[in-house]
């Protein structure tokens, strides 16, 4: 087998199963968010008390990342796949039923890390059957976190709505086993050694023009991802309860998550071919750039239009950031070392969104109101710009070359 199998047929096909398995798979992080209001309801919690779940969900999801993508680097990313799927399947149905909403924030610990193997594990296996067009893909496998999180809440809503969150999930359970496994069984194909090694050759010459390690780098790139990601929570984890208190409803706020969304996808789509021109880390510059813009939108406009609007501008302002770190691992790291390493940098961001969504879920509990959350979201982007402006700085980043 020679290195023509990257960017081959069979890799644009490995590529269309690999989203269709994301989309199934990272339905565990937003289904969540869209029950937040029922639960809060159910149990009599405070808002930070409703928002743990989801934190628990993302700190499981960040583990998950990390430790998959281990096991992703050893055994494959099949064997990862069906065992993910089956601990995902379990989690929801623990999940119906729990009686408080302590357990059910345990549980979600455990939800979070099966729904991991959508994220960062598959991002890892399908840069290595890509190198001309490495953003693009890296940049669709990413968006089927998006399309899951815009499709399944749509989906469910009247099933949420006529026979309560329980249900949606048992639904969940029995989608989960029986579209993961099937499909993880095409993906069994291994990387050709040449590849392998015509990768590590690449990575390492650029990581010489970076003037620092791997190691360095790939902690450097975490505290940057925890920053931009405190930031890109604020929107995507309370815009359901943010609607609710504004007196629009819940339906209204699924919707503009699933326009915020769906434009993450627009936004990931074109920065994959951003990047394949610009490189990952001038990429990751531009967007987090943008989403500081959109994210100061909210602050002024609050009416129903508006809020549709400026939840468009967000989706399409962020959502290119999270896969450009992976694209910056890859274009400056091992090619062995792929699962860990971007596992590492993916469970750094997930951290911010699992705080970020705790701290601003705290805010309103404290203040009365999101507009503080929001000038805490902006801030914390501010530090990520400074990171990422430093090491453009410092290194002369350049996309791989075939």
């Amino acid at each position: 087998m020679t290195a023509s199998i990257r960017d081959s047929r069979y890799s644009w096909f490995r590529l269309l199963i690999t989203m269709l398995i994301g989309t199934v798979a990272n339905v565990g992080i937003w289904a969540v968010i869209v029950i937040m209001p029922a639960v809060e309801a159910e149990f009599g919690a405070s808002r930070a008390d409703a928002s743990l779940p989801f934190t628990l969900t993302m700190i499981g999801f960040a583990f998950g990342n990390l430790l998959l993508g281990r096991m992703v680097d050893r055994l494959g990313v099949t064997r990862a796949l069906m065992g993910a799927a089956c601990v995902s399947a379990a989690c929801y149905g623990l999940a119906s039923l729990a009686p408080s909403i302590s357990i059910l924030s345990l549980v979600h610990l455990g939800l979070g890390f099966g729904t991991a193997v959508g994220f960062g594990p598959l991002i890892a296996d399908i840069s290595h059957w890509f190198v001309k067009r490495r953003g693009i893909a890296v940049a669709l496998v990413a968006s089927s976190n998006y399309l899951s999180g815009a499709i399944w809440p749509t989906l469910l809503s009247d099933m949420l709505r006529d026979s309560g969150w329980q249900q949606v999930y048992l639904a969940l359970a029995l989608v989960t086993l029986i579209i993961v496994i099937p499909l993880s069984l095409l993906l069994r194909r291994q990387v050709p050694e040449e590849d392998l090694a015509s990768a590590a050759s690449e990575a390492k010459i650029n990581a010489q023009s970076a003037g620092m390690s791997p190691r360095v780098l790939q902690f450097v790139l975490g505290l940057a991802g925890i920053g931009c990601c405190v930031a890109m929570s604020m929107p995507q984890v309370h815009i359901v309860a943010y609607c609710v208190g504004l007196g629009y409803g819940p339906a209204v706020g699924a919707e503009m998550l699933s326009l915020m969304l769906l434009g993450g996808v627009v936004s990931r789509v074109i920065s994959g071919m951003v990047a394949d021109r610009l490189g990952g880390l001038r990429t990751l510059l531009i967007g987090s750039a943008l989403q500081g813009t959109a994210l100061f939108l909210f602050l002024p406009y609050d009416g129903l239009v508006p809020l549709y609007v400026v939840s468009a501008l967000f989706g399409l302002s962020q959502g290119g950031i999270v896969p450009s770190y992976a694209l910056v691992v890859r274009e400056y790291m091992p090619p062995r070392e792929a699962g860990a390493r971007v596992g590492f940098v993916m469970m750094m961001t997930i951290f911010g969104m699992a705080l970020g969504g705790w701290m601003s879920g705290w805010i309103y509990d404290v203040s009365g109101s999101y507009t503080a959350a929001f000038i805490n979201g902006i801030v914390w982007n501010g530090m990520n710009l400074v990171i990422l402006l430093a090491l453009l700085h410092r290194s002369r980043p350049r996309p791989l070359a075939a």
